[in-house]
């Protein structure tokens, strides 16, 4: 999708500042992210020689916080470069982890703990393969 992606990542408690405050992991996390889309920011516009900034909108954080949350924003990001007509279903985008969730190669995706998150492989597939609405989606995920 040229214009957006969306990444689902799992964040622990940084090692060794067990003693900030929230907020001040926030930030620092924040930053971090900031730093990455900095550096990739600079790398793009190097490599095709161009200027300026290269995402239109900074990017959006969502807490997830119950495991039905978590199914269904897997469920959409799986699911968006079908909803936005660049395939007829998610194991025929490349750039996804969906291919990796039901292939039986070696990758440094978690793949047990996703499956997991649907109770087991045929009920990924299963959940995967019904039509979604993605405008009550979308409302639903509050994005």
């Amino acid at each position: 999708m040229g214009n957006h992606f969306h990444l689902l990542v799992y964040i622990t408690k940084p090692v060794g500042i067990e003693d900030l405050r929230p907020l001040d992991v926030k930030k620092r996390i924040n930053q971090q992210f900031s730093n990455l889309f900095n550096a990739y920011t600079k790398a793009f516009n190097k490599r095709y020689k161009r200027t300026g900034s290269l995402f239109e909108h900074s990017f959006r954080r969502k807490r997830i916080d119950t495991k039905d949350y978590l199914r269904q924003v897997v469920l959409y990001i799986h699911n968006n470069p079908v909803h936005h007509n660049f395939c007829e279903h998610p194991i025929e985008y490349p750039w996804s982890s969906y291919l990796s969730c039901v292939s039986a190669q070696s990758t440094k995706l978690n793949r047990d703990a996703v499956i997991g998150w649907f109770d087991h492989q045929a009920n990924f597939k299963l959940m995967h393969n019904k039509k979604l609405n993605f405008e009550n989606f979308e409302k639903w995920l509050d994005l």
